[in-house]
């Protein structure tokens, strides 16, 4: 079986509020080395067994039809055996 962990985060291009206002509360309690946040998302996807070729490609076309939004998000994914 394999493990799909895929992160999903905002295009550098795009705005992030939530990441500014965790900057901002971390710069406030004290951690003012603190430059940028960028929040994200993490999924974990399990997959039955298949060749690893094939994983990345039905998990690269999942995130491009599903679980990210190309136009405002990019995504990385690796995949671990279990």
């Amino acid at each position: 079986m394999l493990t799909a962990k895929v992160l999903i985060t905002l295009k550098k291009s795009i705005l992030d509020p939530q990441g500014n206002t965790i900057k901002r509360a971390l710069n406030s309690m004290g951690y003012p080395e603190v430059a940028d946040v960028r929040q994200g998302k993490m999924m974990e996807v399990k997959l039955n067994d298949m060749a690893r070729e094939k994983a990345v490609a039905i998990v690269d076309e999942m995130c491009q039809k599903l679980l990210a939004n190309p136009v405002i998000e990019e995504y990385s994914f690796e995949l671990v055996e279990d």
